[in-house]
């Protein structure tokens, strides 16, 4: 999920770059694929619950991660009017 979430991320910046008027639109595409990537991590706890609730093990350690998401390593933007 993680990927996908990435790579759609970085789609619609280049759209949104390429023409503002895209903006709004891709800022939902993105609200939207970013609560799907949230809803893949819960059915992950929900499928270690279910492990753990069957085997009676727990899963230790962090979840392996592909990457860190596009909002991680996008550069905060400078939204600051102050022009001195």
């Amino acid at each position: 999920m993680d990927e996908h979430y990435n790579a759609l991320f970085r789609e619609l910046l280049t759209y949104m770059m390429g023409d503002p008027r895209t903006i709004g639109a891709c800022t939902h595409l993105l609200f939207m694929a970013k609560n799907l990537e949230r809803i893949g991590d819960h059915a992950t706890n929900i499928a270690e619950t279910v492990h753990y609730e069957i085997t009676g093990d727990e899963i230790l350690g962090d979840r392996p991660r592909a990457m860190p998401t596009a909002e991680d390593e996008s550069p905060t933007p400078n939204l600051s009017t102050d022009t001195h």
